[in-house]
């Protein structure tokens, strides 16, 4: 029997983890690594991240974030991108996550 799984999609704005109410309003939930620390706990089975502004800033994720996160992460990961901007990270091999 197939089992359900657990894939929390967390929504990043700079360094902050935001609760979005129809893509206008954002709520502020906390830090990404607290955060990754208690899906740990709760022994979730992937985690997806999404930078909303990214895509309009025409700009590349937070690497360095994403380093950290991938750190404190004990499951896969998974970070959103738009493709153009996917073909940047590629080019500049910015990108180095094993998870």
């Amino acid at each position: 029997m197939l089992q359900t799984r657990i894939i929390p999609c967390l929504q990043l704005i700079d360094e902050s983890l935001v609760k979005a109410v129809q893509f206008r309003k954002y709520g502020y939930i906390g830090d990404p690594c607290n955060t990754v620390r208690i899906f740990n706990e709760l022994e979730v089975d992937e985690l997806c991240f999404l930078d909303i502004r990214a895509s309009l800033e025409n700009r590349i994720p937070n690497c360095k974030m994403l380093q950290y996160i991938a750190d404190e992460c004990f499951m896969p990961l998974a970070m959103a991108v738009e493709s153009a901007l996917l073909n940047k990270l590629r080019k500049y091999s910015i990108l180095d996550l094993k998870k």
